[in-house]
């Protein structure tokens, strides 16, 4: 028997969320695998890359292409001169999808109570109501298209020192909520003051040092600093040590290697101790943090820095295959 219009729709919507569940539980069983030092490294660098997009999107690119270096939907590409190879396969990743429903609610009066009728029984009134959806798209890296080729990076490959360091060094200055001031060289590169609600760092380090440090211990002024009043620390961390530091370290990672300022050589496999014991929502809430807050610091750094600034798809394009600039939130 030939299935109806409705019966054919609600096999197909059927279909997209078992889709839509097979691609968020693959998202899920990655991110404990996400937390070994070596895995750990690169899905920062790919974050430091993706800035824009929700940390689900930017796990789920980083799982289907490791080496991703810039991804878009297939009209977009077509915009920048540069077409997708035949035979390439679509990178998945979630977006939204806003469904609008008409329904009967009850009428309600100025304090939200039932108008009721005549007959005594609630009046009723039409009303549209929107439900929040996902549905698959399609992106594909810039290493499956070929054509016209994009503006480079204009930030040369550094090592001691980085180009435009006063410039980045002021804008990370503006960001921070506290004061900055350099000290005599310590055994520690640099600290953030709970009881001084302020940055202190070591003088006369590498420029990539300096940078590396301040973009840390600002990360910890905005994320993990406790109350002070009458001069003595009040409260206690709302995470351990270890969270703390991880946290802020690869914040730094994440924004100076958007920069192109490598700081690889800092190690990232104390990561697999800190990660072993914890719980799934604990490692997601960690990432999520971090992906957040790194692109909070590399927004305001591009802004205060447009010579430096390098956005070869625009977050404010959104065909259909580039609404992953938005933030998702999905898995929260």
């Amino acid at each position: 028997m030939r299935k109806t219009a409705a019966a054919r729709n609600a096999d197909a919507l059927a279909e997209r969320q078992e889709q839509v569940k097979a691609l968020t539980e693959k998202l899920e069983n990655g991110v404990k695998a996400i937390f070994e030092s070596e895995d750990y490294a690169r899905y920062l660098a790919a974050m430091s890359k993706f800035h824009h997009y929700s940390f689900g999107n930017c796990m789920l690119i980083f799982f289907q292409c490791p080496e991703a270096q810039a991804v878009a939907g297939y009209t977009t590409w077509k915009r920048l001169g540069r077409n997708v190879k035949k035979g390439e396969k679509g990178i998945q990743i979630l977006a939204p999808c806003p469904q609008s429903i008409l329904v009967e609610q009850n009428k309600l009066d100025e304090h939200g109570h039932a108008i009721l009728g005549p007959d005594g029984q609630p009046e009723k009134e039409s009303a549209v109501i929107k439900r929040q959806r996902f549905k698959i798209v399609y992106v594909f890296d810039l290493s499956q298209t070929e054509g016209k080729d994009l503006p480079s990076l204009g930030v040369d490959e550094l090592t001691g020192d980085v180009e435009g360091f006063n410039s980045i060094f002021h804008a990370v200055e503006a960001l921070s909520p506290v004061p900055i001031h350099f000290r005599e060289p310590q055994v520690s590169k640099g600290c953030y003051n709970h009881l001084e609600q302020c940055i202190y760092v070591n003088e006369g380090m590498s420029q990539v040092q300096t940078l590396k440090t301040l973009i840390h211990e600002t990360a910890h002024a905005k994320l993990h600093a406790l109350p002070v009043e009458n001069g003595k620390i009040v409260g206690k961390p709302d995470k351990d040590g270890p969270t703390r530091e991880v946290e802020a370290e690869s914040i730094a990672y994440v924004v100076c290697q958007h920069f192109g300022i490598d700081t690889s050589d800092y190690s990232f496999a104390y990561v697999t101790g800190w990660s072993r014991d914890k719980e799934l929502p604990e490692l997601k809430a960690s990432l999520d943090c971090i992906s957040t807050t790194a692109a909070e610091m590399i927004d305001a750094i591009e802004a205060a820095c447009p010579a430096i600034a390098y956005t070869p798809i625009k977050a404010h394009q959104k065909d259909e295959a580039t609404l992953f600039h938005q933030e998702l939130q999905m898995v929260k």
